[in-house]
């Protein structure tokens, strides 16, 4: 016979499942978002150098180097919807104090990418990885951060 004892944890937090199916959705979307980048930065980009000077060609599908920056835009939109997907009270960052580590990690990432934006954008931007290829597309990716955190920011109770 279960009781409603049986379905609380030792703190008398109703149990819930973990592994939800919109957490598995959402983790495969920021992982897919976070491949698609790797993969345009690593095998679909030409090094702006080597263009220059031994006529380098992309290494990737023709059709993703044809689309440009909107590579990236595929790439982290994933990876913003997998994070907004994941703000739903079923999924564990949805919920709790996962709430809070969504919202403030999102705050967080978003300040932090557009800061070093600001800081290395006219000495050392092209160093860093993607940062050199998104210039001032650079802000959107913060904003876009931002407003991820924001979604979280609704749930917290």
């Amino acid at each position: 016979m279960s009781s409603t004892k049986d379905k609380l944890d030792a703190t008398g937090i109703p149990k819930e499942k973990f592994l939800s199916v919109r957490f598995v959705i959402s983790l495969l979307l920021v992982l897919a978002g976070i491949a698609w980048i790797v993969f345009q930065y690593t095998v679909v980009r030409v090094d702006p150098i080597a263009a220059v000077t031994d006529g380098a060609k992309p290494g990737g599908p023709k059709w993703v180097d044809d689309i440009g920056l909107w590579s990236y835009c595929i790439g982290f939109g994933l990876l913003m919807v997998g994070l907004a997907t994941a703000a739903h009270p079923s999924t564990p960052l949805g919920r709790g104090r996962g709430v809070v580590v969504g919202m403030l990690g999102c705050f967080l990432l978003g300040m932090i990418w557009i800061c070093t934006f600001y800081v290395f954008q006219n000495q050392t931007l092209d160093s860093i990885w993607v940062m050199n290829d998104l210039g001032n597309y650079n802000i959107l990716v913060g904003i876009a951060f931002l407003a991820v955190g924001f979604t979280y920011a609704t749930k917290w109770e």
